[in-house]
């Protein structure tokens, strides 16, 4: 009975689907990622070299036969060394089953064994631009991990051993899940990554004390409440991505980077984006350098009282920092003494995978969803993008824990964070997307901001870059390629693990490592042959460093006391508007 219920919800959710689909078309598009043109010249690639085509066969054949070889002498009782392992950190077959049960470990290594082989092909290919092969090679990546076995309800021992436990009501309440994910995504599958309801904005994340000292049209201003009795004298304005939302650096009181700062004596402002509505479609770069960069550098410095201020950027909003220090440097403005750079990149050729998002066909397709929304990217579709990067992680196995074991997403503040998206403006988003990504017009000095040339080697203030080993988003050597841009004195450190945990890793934590180079050579691969290794946090030797640019001690400054007027506590409002 509870497999029929199952499965007659499945078929009525599909209808239903299809059928609140049946207005977008190209929802239905047969190849709605544009992989034909670069999976066809790939496939011409190697269809011209047939001898290496036929090794390729043969080496498949061969590890087949190797596979039912070992499964053979195992069913004998004999200890068999498995032909194909899964990766290090690939956590899908994580269940002994996978390894002890001999079914299962065939279907687990033939999976293995077959789409290593055809990422491999397609990655062999001669003779193609290397973006029409990155594209390729992304593509088919995304298609053989769809294909898992972990992925289908047959094949995946865990989900049948709870469907099995349960008489079925997994199965049920997957049906239920994957029914309130169609209804949240408005009639397309938004898979849920955490409880969203345990989380409050304000209550449980995003609690360190502060005001919002001044709201203006792009941002609140958010002074922290300081937690010493003196303070360093230059303020610290963080500007983060306006893709998300600050609070990543203000999640838990423990991996808290503001209440860490605010410990360790340093005034610390939040520049707060608004989430743009269709109000905002026409704001592009030149809005955000002058409405955000320098608005908010003014008014820190009206609240602080001092000529200068040291600044933050994260991601993106260490892009726009930039480009407004070249833009300072054009008209002599020194009111930033130093900037640091969380994950930023200014130089995009070896950006991260996201370049397979900025051709014209994924631009115009972008451009389409901007105009139905009213001129703004709806925070999904960014939200989507960024899944498709971490497939395993952020799709198929909440696909798997959701609806195929029926389970309740867990209660982790770090994804109801990633789920917090927000929306863009229009013009700024493919300003960015055109201008950075395609055109890579600021590392090559064509970009032009609020009337200037902007010419990053006329920075020559102290800079601190921060780039992660395994984060994908901006790749380390991107990141060191853009440090080599500026013309002043330029720290580089990389972190252990990706774009967030290689930023949010508190000292008391003791996780990961980071390493240390005070030179810069030409190459990223020299400065790592140089580098020292040490364990935990970087947060710690960057403090030293801000430390040393941030003035002498002064009384700690109250925001409730300051020249700009309290609005509200934080977080502020601007921060809790959803998309």
């Amino acid at each position: 009975m509870n497999l029929a219920k199952a499965a007659l919800r499945a078929q009525s959710l599909l209808a239903e689907t299809a059928l609140r689909q049946a207005d977008r078309p190209a929802a239905l598009s047969p190849d709605p990622f544009n992989a034909a043109p670069a999976m066809t010249s790939v496939a011409a690639s190697l269809v011209s070299r047939p001898d290496k085509l036929f090794a390729a066969q043969a080496d498949l054949f061969q590890s087949y036969m190797n596979l039912w070889a070992g499964a053979a002498r195992r069913a004998a009782g004999e200890e068999v060394q498995p032909v194909a392992q899964p990766p290090k950190g690939d956590k899908r077959f994580n269940d002994p089953e996978w390894s002890q049960n001999p079914m299962f470990d065939v279907m687990k290594q033939s999976y293995l064994l077959t789409s290593d082989w055809l990422n491999r092909l397609i990655a062999s290919a001669e003779d193609v631009d290397p973006l029409v092969k990155r594209r390729a090679e992304f593509f088919t990546k995304m298609m053989t991990d769809a294909f898992s076995p972990t992925n289908f309800l047959a094949s995946n021992p865990a989900a049948l051993r709870e469907l099995m436990a349960t008489n079925g009501e997994s199965l049920v309440k997957g049906m239920e899940n994957f029914a309130a994910d169609i209804e949240r995504g408005g009639g397309r599958l938004k898979v849920s990554q955490a409880d969203y309801g345990k989380f409050e904005v304000g209550r449980n994340v995003a609690t360190a004390p502060g005001q919002v000292v001044w709201r203006g049209d792009l941002f609140e201003l958010i002074q922290y409440t300081p937690t010493t009795v003196q303070q360093r004298e230059i303020p610290l304005l963080i500007f983060p991505p306006w893709i998300n939302k600050f609070y990543i650096l203000d999640l838990r009181p423990e991996n808290s980077m503001i209440r860490w700062l605010t410990g360790q004596g340093f005034t610390v402002f939040v520049c707060a984006w608004v989430n743009p509505d269709r109000d905002k479609a026409g704001y592009g770069f030149d809005e955000y350098l002058k409405g955000g960069i320098y608005e908010a550098v003014e008014k820190t410095l009206e609240q602080a009282g001092t000529d200068q201020v040291n600044t933050v950027g994260y991601c993106i909003g260490g892009t726009l920092l930039g480009s407004a220090l070249a833009h300072m440097a054009a008209r002599g403005d020194r009111r930033i003494a130093s900037a640091t750079f969380f994950a930023a990149q200014h130089d995009f050729a070896e950006a991260g995978d996201l370049l397979l998002f900025t051709d014209e066909h994924w631009l115009g397709e972008i451009e389409r969803q901007m105009d139905e929304a009213g001129g703004v990217l709806p925070g999904a579709a960014m939200a989507d993008t960024f899944n498709a990067l971490r497939a395993n992680d952020l799709v198929w196995s909440f696909f798997v824990s959701n609806y195929l074991m029926g389970k309740d997403p867990p209660s982790f503040d770090l994804l109801f964070w990633n789920a917090d998206q927000t929306r863009m403006p229009k013009r700024l988003h493919l300003d960015y997307l055109r201008q950075m990504y395609g055109r890579n017009a600021l590392a090559r000095g064509e970009m032009v901001m609020g009337g200037e040339r902007l010419d990053l080697s006329k920075v020559t203030i102290p800079l601190y870059f921060q780039a992660s080993k395994e984060d994908h988003i901006a790749p380390m050597n991107s990141v060191y390629r853009s440090a080599r841009l500026f013309g002043g004195d330029v720290t580089y450190t990389l972190a252990g693990s990706g774009h967030i945990a290689g930023v949010v890793n508190a000292p008391a934590a003791r996780k990961y490592q980071h390493w240390l180079n005070d030179q810069l050579p030409p190459t990223l691969d020299e400065w790592r042959a140089g580098a020292t290794e040490h364990p935990g946090s970087w947060w710690e030797h960057w403090a030293g460093w801000l430390h040393a640019k941030s003035g002498g001690w002064v009384p700690a400054r109250n925001p409730d006391k300051g020249p700009l007027k309290p609005i509200e506590p934080a977080p502020g409002a601007y921060v809790k508007v959803k998309s």
